[in-house]
């Protein structure tokens, strides 16, 4: 072992210092023992990977997402890639390609939006974020899974979104929902989610990138270990995008301990000088 040993590093001083070809043994030891690393890495990797795959909690077969998740991605700020501004950090966007398809139309109004974000933005009035919005939405929401559905519930509003599993389609005469109507698949161990019968009122983040009520998506959620989730969504708008377009985001587990969700009903705020009735405004008791 010592003379291979030194004679590889024999090997290196000729090859690299000396500048002088190493002799066709030695070049032999070496890819060989490149090969061997190669393949003890490869089989670590292999070991990890299917570890990772058992430990995933399962329901009935299938990937089970209950719990609660956040993102720590800053989408809500602005899907695409943007510098730092008074309203947001700088971020790398989450759009695959890095920028939104806009019909020239389209972003005339997007830029319109972008102006007024500090008025116009849907969640500054508390309502429902809508969806993609909710799932990157830096609030956590809950999952709660059962064989024929699965509910989310968001922090932000206590919005509740029902996604169906039990292999029906969408309703042939829809209203447009805030949350759009969620059907949903398994492909292996991917839930694929079909969501359209949207209205037009929210926003797909706060930089004023926006929809109509012809939005679709198609949401893929993929447990990739245990306490991450791989949320990935294909965006099309035939009135808004001229096609579609890809974002993709991660969902971390809350493991802290009693972590729960806090009631953010912000769309009473305007209500809340009214609540307690002040004192000094209290009716007199009448004397008896």
């Amino acid at each position: 072992m010592m003379n291979l040993e030194l004679d590889v590093q024999g090997f290196y001083r000729k090859s690299f210092f000396n500048h002088t070809q190493p002799s066709s043994k030695w070049m032999a030891v070496f890819l060989w023992l490149v090969i061997v690393l190669l393949v003890v890495a490869s089989l670590t990797l292999g070991v990890q990977s299917a570890s990772a795959a058992e430990k995933i909690p399962r329901l009935n077969g299938k990937p089970d997402f209950s719990g609660i998740w956040q993102t720590t991605s800053a989408a809500d700020y602005d899907l695409e890639p943007h510098s730092a501004r008074i309203d947001a950090p700088p971020g790398p966007g989450v759009v695959d390609g890095g920028e939104i398809p806009y019909k020239p139309e389209a972003l005339a109004k997007r830029k319109q939006n972008f102006e007024n974000r500090f008025k116009a933005d849907p969640r500054l009035k508390g309502w429902t974020l809508g969806v993609p919005r909710g799932i990157y939405y830096p609030e956590p929401l809950q999952i709660f899974q059962r064989e024929r559905d699965i509910t989310i519930i968001h922090q932000f509003g206590h919005s509740i979104r029902t996604i169906h599993t039990n292999g029906t389609d969408h309703p042939r005469d829809p209203n447009d929902w805030w949350l759009g109507d969620s059907r949903a698949k398994w492909e292996g161990n991917t839930l694929v989610v079909d969501v359209k019968h949207f209205n037009e009122e929210t926003w797909l983040d706060r930089s004023g990138n926006y929809h109509s009520d012809a939005l679709h998506v198609v949401e893929r959620w993929t447990l990739i270990d245990a306490n991450t989730i791989e949320y990935k969504a294909r965006i099309s708008d035939e009135k808004v995008f001229t096609r579609p377009w890809d974002i993709t985001v991660f969902l971390h587990r809350h493991r802290e301990p009693n972590f729960q969700l806090v009631e953010d009903y912000r769309f009473t705020l305007d209500y809340d000088q009214y609540y307690p009735y002040p004192a000094e405004r209290a009716p007199k008791a009448q004397p008896k």
